[in-house]
């Protein structure tokens, strides 16, 4: 087979995998993912605020303004709490990676021990401030 005949033989098999996934992935969802109150782990900005069906409740239903406000504002300070978590987790994978290569360099091995040390601690602390977020959104 020549060089071209390859070329062209790549190129499409290139294009059939990497189409097929762009296909996959643009296709039309189901109408039930919108109404879903959450993507992935983190919530939907109108989480609470759905009535029974897939429509959001107008303030005055809601609870009043400063309800429907509040609600808003604590599903966007969990997302950002989530957010650091999922952060903080890079860092400790990131810490423990340092940590492998670090080839017994005693500086090195410090550094990444700290830095895991301390994504951990940030971890903690992001897991700790959603379920704070969490328990203060129940009370609305």
């Amino acid at each position: 087979m020549n060089k071209k005949i390859r070329n062209w033989i790549a190129a499409l098999l290139f294009v059939a995998t990497a189409g097929g996934a762009t296909f996959t992935m643009a296709t039309p969802q189901p109408a039930y993912a919108a109404c879903s109150e959450s993507l992935l782990t983190f919530p939907a900005w109108y989480k609470g605020l759905l009535d029974g069906g897939c429509n959001i409740k107008s303030p005055k239903d809601a609870g009043g303004l400063s309800t429907f406000i509040w609600t808003i504002v604590l599903n966007i300070i969990e997302m950002m709490l989530q957010a650091v978590g999922y952060i903080a987790a890079g860092f400790i994978i990131r810490g423990g990676f340092k940590y492998m290569t670090s080839v017994g360099d005693p500086g090195e091995t410090a550094k990444a021990k700290k830095m895991v040390m301390d994504a951990v601690i940030g971890l903690v602390i992001s897991l700790m401030s959603v379920a704070i977020v969490n328990l203060i959104a129940g009370a609305f």
